[in-house]
């Protein structure tokens, strides 16, 4: 397997500005894209991505960049689309944490939550709950450990049971994305 070429937020800046920007193609849920994203990137979830990937390679051009909130998901998305036989695949150094941090244009919807914050307060709200009720019903406080434990696998295998779940409720899901609108958009130069 080979090293992703990762793009900082300046050079892809300048390439977006020169007009010579490349595919943006952001793995984020439609929810998450709907909240904020670059003008002119597409939403290709990952979940989708992968599902479709043989499909999605053949409209896609060798010059893309995969993007989601700080880079874990555009990692994922492009050993999904080497694996598809998609070349040349960079990676936003950061994600969108960086180019908002970096003062990059975005557009701007309906604001959501972060999958990562709402990880933290569900977590948290778990654990103190645990904690509280253990008080009183002393096994109780093993789902405290638990959730501990949880996370604690969630950070050794940089992925979280809990995120994924957290994805699937309509307040992140945002729009239905289908790989005919995806494929569509693409094909008409939408993002």
């Amino acid at each position: 397997m080979s090293t992703p070429v990762i793009l900082d937020v300046a050079e892809l800046q300048r390439l977006v500005e020169s007009g010579s920007a490349p595919r943006l193609i952001d793995v984020r849920t439609p929810g998450e894209f709907e909240g904020a994203h670059i003008p002119g990137s597409y939403n290709v979830p990952l979940d989708l991505l992968r599902e479709h990937r043989d499909e999605l390679r053949h409209h896609l051009d060798e010059q893309v960049v995969l993007i989601c909130r700080s880079g874990q998901r555009a990692g994922q998305a492009e050993q999904a689309l080497a694996s598809a036989g998609l070349p040349h695949l960079r990676l936003l150094a950061g994600g969108m944490t960086a180019w908002q941090a970096a003062g990059g244009p975005v557009r701007h919807g309906r604001p959501r939550w972060d999958l990562e914050r709402q990880v933290r307060l569900v977590a948290g709200a778990i654990v103190v709950s645990a904690v509280l009720a253990g008080v009183f019903v002393p096994p109780v406080t093993w789902l405290a450990g638990l959730v501990g434990a949880g996370l604690v696998v969630a950070a050794l295998s940089n992925t979280c049971l809990l995120g994924l779940l957290l994805a699937k409720l309509p307040y992140n899901r945002g729009p239905r994305t289908t790989v005919e609108a995806v494929v569509a958009a693409l094909g008409d130069g939408r993002g």
